[in-house]
């Protein structure tokens, strides 16, 4: 299973760098899910993407207080917004779909602003 999960980690991970720079595809939940993914495969990589000098803070942050940044909420957020703008304007597709879209999106934005920002003092 460890080379199933240490492949699943890599795929996680790569969708998740992929987010940083595409809006509307998500970072933080596929690196969570190539954490645990390496967690499973290899501890020399989850070290070493738990303590990334971008990934890792908001991982750390994660695991120790289940916050999420204000920034990273704000981009979040933004992107929801303007991917369902352009879908809305300029995509054409079926309703069902726009609406199935509508409301995944409308649960990240209630999971991503139902958790704090900062640690609790």
């Amino acid at each position: 299973m460890r080379p199933l999960y240490f492949t699943l980690a890599w795929v996680f991970f790569a969708l998740g760098a992929l987010g940083a720079v595409l809006p509307g595809l998500p970072t933080v939940p596929f690196m969570l899910l190539a954490l645990w993914a390496f967690s499973r495969s290899s501890q020399r990589f989850h070290d070493w993407l738990y303590t990334h000098r971008v990934f890792g803070p908001p991982l750390q942050d994660w695991k120790q207080h289940r916050v999420i940044p204000l920034r990273a909420k704000v981009f979040s957020l933004t992107s929801m917004v303007l991917s369902m703008a352009w879908m809305l304007l300029y995509a054409e597709m079926a309703p069902w779909t726009i609406a199935i879209t509508a409301a995944v999106m409308a649960y990240g934005a209630w999971f991503i602003l139902s958790h704090p920002s900062r640690p609790r003092a």
